[in-house]
């Protein structure tokens, strides 16, 4: 038996990898999954004012900073028995949406886009974004650009910096807007709904127009049936910053529906010994290991999720997208047939990029933005708060337990990837198994395509990796500053 390691795994956010252990006839014998880094934020939020948690997670991540900034800001707003004004709430959901038409692009186009805009076959030197570049263009690459710094603009203007925004407080916001800047954030959203046309057609044109990939789409190697778990509004449909999680099982049946502060009845976590990254499942199934099927409490929280959990999308191109999209796929533009095509999540998240777009635009044309009443005083204290938004990874839960004078005495965090961590596992296992074979070479491309099958999730290690297995060595080694002998060495096991 021969063991084949990708480490690193590329084009994700943190650091990951992939151990293949193969049989000496070609076949694969096992596949693992692994997360070797450690982060300890649940830790060392205690002790913290629980208004600054909202600064101090952003640093979690600077892929996603502003998800955990809304999540904090929520779970803020509940320790402290507070709801924001109107006015502070669609600022807070402006500036989300706008975070997700920048988020999504970068993943699409220079994550996910080299795979099919190169090819999952090309050369690692040519599958980069510089590939994607040369083959759609230089003005295509710079409308790319310029859409991620509408983005970034938008968040600016709203939460004060680019990256890691600080303006929101525990009942509303710190920083109204102008009405100059409000026409800057009109002028901003129309630009974003051109970029969406132009990015729903370099799909039609690529993707979709590629029967090879299609096939590669819709293929048994990337295909799993677990349940979804995703928010939607009062109506049904996606919401990303509110209102309940509604979980669907594979058979598109409706498990559960709970508000953020019922999360804990509904989602335990299992750990494994070989990663940092906790498992999440549905508590009321139960762990069943790595395996499908709506016996298995193993559920998927990505933009497919998202999609498949809903009645719809809330602007009209998007619901436009999403109808073609389950009447391409399942035959039912309503969407109540779920799909399992783990690549779809693809197209699932540039319908996601289409709806942000245009709330962007919605939000921004919204007179009541300008207000003065933006914040609400807290006047008390709960002593526990837990908000929950949609990352663009997926679910991500804040739970935050106080003292009186709202000192954190206990944090608990749930991110996207976390709670994608078994399906990403069974997908990549899955994608192995269906390319690693008796007598069949293993190339980079073979390798590639193994990679593709977690990368479809957007994996974001760096804010998920908290939990400690059963056995961490940590060890210090102390060197003489001159000599560079070895003058302590201590070691510690968690």
């Amino acid at each position: 038996m021969k063991s084949i390691v990708i480490d690193p795994i590329t084009r994700l956010e943190g650091h990951g990898k992939i151990h293949l252990f193969v049989n000496d006839d070609g076949s694969l014998a096992n596949c693992y999954f692994q997360i070797p880094e450690l982060r300890g934020f649940e830790k060392f939020c205690q002790g913290r004012p629980v208004e600054e948690m909202c600064r101090i997670t952003t640093r979690i991540c600077g892929v996603c900073p502003d998800a955990h900034h809304m999540a904090s800001a929520k779970a803020a707003d509940a320790v402290y028995g507070v709801t924001p004004p109107p006015a502070a709430i669609k600022l807070r959901k402006l500036l989300y949406n706008g975070f997700y038409a920048s988020d999504h692009t970068t993943h699409f186009f220079a994550l996910a886009g080299p795979d099919f805009i190169c090819g999952p076959d090309a050369p690692p030197a040519e599958r980069n974004i510089l590939g994607v570049i040369a083959k759609v263009g230089i003005d295509a690459g710079m409308k790319v650009i310029n859409q991620r710094a509408r983005g970034q603009r938008v968040i600016e203007i709203i939460g004060g910096k680019k990256v890691h925004p600080v303006t929101t407080l525990p009942g509303g916001m710190a920083k109204r807007i102008s009405k100059e800047e409000r026409d800057e954030l009109i002028k901003i959203g129309e630009e974003m709904v051109e970029f969406a046309k132009f990015t729903i057609k370099i799909f039609d044109d690529i993707v979709l127009g590629n029967k090879a990939y299609v096939d590669l789409i819709l293929s048994d190697s990337y295909a799993h049936e677990t349940y979804n778990m995703g928010l939607v509004d009062a109506n049904g449909k996606v919401n990303f910053y509110e209102d309940e999680v509604r979980v669907v099982g594979p058979d598109g049946k409706k498990h559960a529906q709970y508000k953020p502060t019922e999360y804990l009845e509904y989602v335990a976590e299992h750990v494994e010994p070989y990663s940092y990254l906790k498992y999440p499942y549905l508590k009321k199934i139960g762990w069943k290991g790595f395996v499908d099927g709506v016996d298995s409490g193993v559920f998927k929280a990505t933009p497919l999720s998202r999609l498949n959990v809903s009645d719809g999308m809330a602007t009209p191109m998007a619901q436009e997208q999403y109808e073609r999209f389950y009447e391409t796929l399942t035959g039912d533009s309503s969407g109540k047939t779920p799909v399992h095509a783990t690549l779809a999540t693809h197209w699932a998240r540039i319908i996601e990029l289409v709806y942000s777009c245009e709330a962007t635009l919605q939000f921004a044309k919204d007179d009541e933005i300008t207000s003065d009443k933006i914040h609400n005083p807290p006047e008390g204290i709960v002593g526990e708060g837990i908000g929950i938004v949609e990352a663009p990874r997926g679910t991500l839960t804040h739970h935050y337990k106080t003292d009186e004078n709202g000192i954190i005495t206990k944090a608990n965090l749930i991110v996207g990837t976390t709670n994608n961590n078994a399906p990403i596992t069974m997908s990549v296992k899955r994608a192995a198994e269906g390319l690693i074979k008796k007598g069949v070479e293993i190339t980079q491309g073979m390798l590639n395509r193994i990679e593709m099958a977690f990368r479809a999730y957007d994996p974001c290690f760096g804010c998920a990796t908290h939990s400690l297995p059963g056995q961490m060595p940590m060890e210090l080694i102390v060197h003489d500053a001159e000599s560079g002998e070895v003058i302590q060495r201590a070691r510690h096991n968690c």
